[in-house]
């Protein structure tokens, strides 16, 4: 029976040593020798977005001159019920961009932006609005804006789903705490990060520990991702997440056994 029992314990001390979830598994941004100084600096990796199929956009047309006012309004989308710059009032009154690549905008016909900045659409609307009505555009400002930063959330997080943002630029760490946060049995050393491309969608991975995941090109998020978080594998061995939770498990099983034991021994 002492045999038994010392075999339990050692059991019982590994599995809280191997089982528990540690402060290294949920810390953002740890220093893992990856950073040379103290101070840390990270300059920003975000590139400008360029559009893409199925994105909405915004596009705003005004101007200072009074006589270009009924002017500029025929360029105006048809605003639809539901409060101002929601996402479902956007759906309706923002311009979508076809499977060509194009916006259909009023009065000026299709406007090709595949692969364009929001900057460079602004710039391709005034050459636009140019060449077919106006002789200056210096009193007309456009505004072209991404109608919400759209992505998905799923897997180990407090609230995952579809969720949009109205930000320009977002990082993952921003998105997932929108998203309720990645909970503690989520794997945030492996966070899976699916991004749309011309040719097709793939898959990149960042370690949200470590604080170089900052220099990732992955660590600002952009419209259509989807962020997958896997569960730790302790959670699939079910083990506690904690080591009060891991041995009120193995003293559970340990009084099976113990029991299991005298009964076989007393038949």
């Amino acid at each position: 029976m002492l045999k038994q029992f010392a075999f339990f314990t050692l059991f019982a001390i590994t599995l809280v040593s191997t089982s528990c979830i540690t402060n290294k598994d949920v810390v953002y941004l740890q220093d893992k020798g990856t950073v040379i100084s103290d101070s840390l600096q990270i300059q920003a990796l975000a590139k400008p977005y360029r559009v893409q199929i199925n994105d909405i956009l915004s596009v705003n047309i005004k101007s200072s001159d009074s006589e270009l006012k009924e002017l500029v309004e025929i360029f105006q989308p048809t605003e639809q019920s539901g409060s101002v710059g929601s996402s479902q009032n956007l759906y309706f009154s923002g311009f979508t961009v076809d499977l060509h690549g194009n916006i259909e905008f009023p009065i000026l016909d299709k406007i090709n932006v595949l692969g364009y900045t929001t900057d460079e659409i602004e710039d391709e609307v005034k050459k636009a609005l140019l060449d077919k009505y106006l002789k200056d555009v210096s009193k007309i400002f456009v505004t072209v804006k991404l109608a919400g930063l759209r992505y998905t959330v799923t897997g180990e997080v407090g609230g995952g789903g579809v969720l949009t943002l109205f930000q320009d630029r977002v990082n993952i760490i921003e998105a997932l705490a929108n998203a309720g946060d990645i909970l503690d049995t989520g794997d945030r050393k492996d966070i899976l990060v699916i991004r749309q491309y011309p040719d097709g969608q793939k898959i990149h991975h960042i370690d949200l520990t470590d604080i170089a995941a900052m220099k990732s090109p992955f660590y600002y998020i952009q419209p259509n991702d989807m962020i997958l978080v896997k569960p730790l594998k302790r959670k699939s061995l079910g083990a506690g997440q904690t080591a009060t939770q891991t041995l009120t498990t193995i003293a559970s099983i340990f009084s099976v056994v113990i029991s299991t034991y005298f009964l076989a021994k007393n038949l």
